[in-house]
């Protein structure tokens, strides 16, 4: 028998056809045409789309997972399978041929056609008044379109971008920001209860090396070697209060701690109002300071030893990493009894896991793939499930100007700061490039050829399409025409119903994305949605007065077009604009 459906499935076009099959599968089994296996409790009804849109609108290979279990033919079950399905086939359709009578199950399918195909494929053909249904839904609450319902899934907590305070955010670890921001997105869409954070190191040596930067431009003294250079030094120079070295010598302390520490400040609130520009904000804020003060890391170390994962040897003390698969062991304390970053970063799991998340998402830069490994097995001998430690490491970008690659370093002071790229080529553009690459590849970024290309950038194109579905629902109520209060009959022609047929699938390109964790899906809809409105507009007459019941329907149907234009947009942080 099958699995049954999860009562929280979104009501996806895909779900109604998973239960529809389903029910068939239960019916054939209960009339002896499919024997009812043990063995195939377990096999999943999945759906998917036809590579050609002429073979149907969804397809399902479940005759061949099935083939095994109950010891049949490919083709037997789905023929099996599909004489179930004709019993819901509405009225007067018909199922290979095959016409079903008025006394058909008075439930009304999701089909109105299901087929063999190939070695047990099955193909369908969805009903209108699935459309219907799905878009008087649109029009009924627009503001959940796509959506799962808030908090009804896992607690996840997402840290990314986390660049330390010491210079400008740049766009090299600003790729971050996008990712992050992005991935939180999908995942409150599909349901997740999202927490994004912000970690940095407060209390390092590089702190002290930005004071000391800074105090040697003050003094008119080369820069340290380990020091910062770059324009936003000199700035911060400029800017320190007369009396803050005077201070920090009457309290015996270090000026350029004191100097450091004042900087980063300024530097964060700098990092805070770029990321206001590009749309970005977070809920918690996290210093490695705050988690030494409040004792995380004790408590990591704790967690660790009573388990039976630490040793000393020649003085430190040791996580024993490679009895979790490490290529070898890692310091937990150094010889001298001070923490290493990894100390810092098992007491991040700890503090995190104790605020009740189900799942951390970190997004690091590429450079720390060696960290992942032992920071995964370190939370998995504290006893947490080290599936719900995930890393999401981003790939490398090359950011090019005049065919000449721009150096990324703080330190030299030869970088292009996040605010330079988004004043160049704009937050939407800028959004648009990142959201449609996978947050792991490796890309080149050519900043002139965005700025002279940007009217080109398919950003516009699906805004375009927004704008242009403002301008016609602006015209026909100049006209005195409105849409339809509801989508009876709405998608009956062939041009309506094959833009009908774009727009149903985006609760699914939003699942599909929250659970990829990735967004790329999301801005190819759009751009495939944005171009089916425009052939639809090109085909059919949508504000027409002498036919004010069929421009109404078609109003219904663009007004559902623009509200998930406008959804997909927001979901990747990008205006919708009502003229361009």
């Amino acid at each position: 028998m099958p699995p049954p459906t999860k009562p929280d499935q979104p009501p996806t076009v895909r779900a109604t056809a998973r239960g529809a099959i389903e029910r068939a599968w239960a019916a054939a089994a209960s009339t002896g045409a499919l024997p009812a296996g043990p063995d195939a409790v377990d096999v999943a009804v999945e759906v998917e789309r036809p590579a050609k849109p002429e073979h149907g609108d969804l397809a399902t290979s479940l005759p061949l997972k099935l083939a095994r279990p109950l010891r049949m033919s490919p083709a037997a079950i789905a023929e099996a399978l599909t004489s179930a399905l004709a019993t819901e086939i509405e009225p007067g359709r018909s199922t290979r041929g095959r016409d079903v009578g008025a006394d058909a199950n008075a439930a009304r399918s999701p089909f109105t056609e299901a087929t063999v195909a190939g070695p047990g494929f099955i193909n369908l053909r969805l009903a209108d008044h699935v459309l219907e249904s799905l878009l008087g839904g649109v029009l009924a609450s627009p503001a959940t379109w796509g959506r799962a319902p808030a908090g009804s899934g896992q607690k996840v907590n997402v840290e990314f971008v986390s660049a330390n305070p010491t210079g400008p955010l740049t766009v090299g670890n600003a790729r971050g920001a996008f990712a992050g921001d992005l991935l939180c997105r999908v995942l409150e869409a599909g349901g997740r209860r999202v927490t994004r954070e912000y970690y940095f190191n407060d209390s390092g040596t590089q702190v002290r090396n930005l004071g000391a930067s800074v105090l040697a431009i003050l003094a008119d003294a080369p820069i340290p070697e380990d020091g910062y250079n770059g324009d936003y030094v000199g700035d911060l120079a400029r800017e320190l209060p007369d009396d803050a070295v005077a201070d920090a010598e009457a309290r015996h302390e270090d000026p350029a701690w004191a100097v450091g520490r004042w900087a980063s400040a300024r530097v964060r609130d700098g990092i805070e109002a770029s990321l206001a520009t590009l749309g970005v904000a977070f809920d918690v804020w996290t210093t490695e300071g705050s988690l030494h003060a409040a004792g995380w890391v004790e408590r990591a170390i704790e967690r660790l030893r009573a388990a039976g994962h630490l040793y000393e040897q020649d003085g430190a003390l040791w996580f024993s990493s490679t009895t979790f698969g490490d290529d070898k062991d890692r310091v937990v304390l150094r010889s001298n009894g001070e923490p290493t970053y990894f100390a810092s970063d098992i007491g991040y799991v700890t503090e995190k896991f104790s605020r009740g998340f189900d799942h951390l998402v970190y997004i690091w830069g590429a450079d720390h793939h060696g960290t992942v490994a032992r920071v995964r097995n370190a939370a998995e001998a504290m006893g947490y499930d080290k599936a719900a430690v995930e890393m999401i490491l981003t790939g490398w970008v090359r950011f090019i100007r005049d065919g000449v690659e721009v150096s990324m370093s703080k330190r030299a002071g030869t970088f292009v700061t996040l605010d330079e790229l988004l004043g160049e080529i704009g937050v939407d553009a800028a959004r648009w490039f990142f959201a449609s690459r996978g947050a792991n590849v490796n890309i080149d970024f050519d900043i002139e050829l965005a700025k002279k290309q940007s009217n080109e950038n398919p950003v516009y194109y699906v805004q375009y399409a927004h704008a242009r579905i403002a301008s016609i629902l602006r015209k026909a109520a100049e006209s005195g025409l409105s849409a339809a209060g509801d989508m009876r009959g709405a998608v009956a022609g062939d041009a309506e119903g094959t833009l009908a047929r774009v727009v149903v699938r985006y609760p699914e390109v939003v699942e599909d994305a929250a659970a990829a964790k990735e967004t790329q899906a999301v801005t190819t809809y759009a751009t495939e949605l944005a171009t089916a409105f425009h052939a639809f507009y090109r085909d059919a007459k949508v504000v027409d007065p002498a036919e004010p019941a069929r421009s109404a329907g078609r109003l219904a149907l663009v007004e559902a077009t623009r509200i998930t234009l406008a959804s997909a947009l927001a979901l990747l942080g990008i205006s919708a604009p009502d003229a361009m």
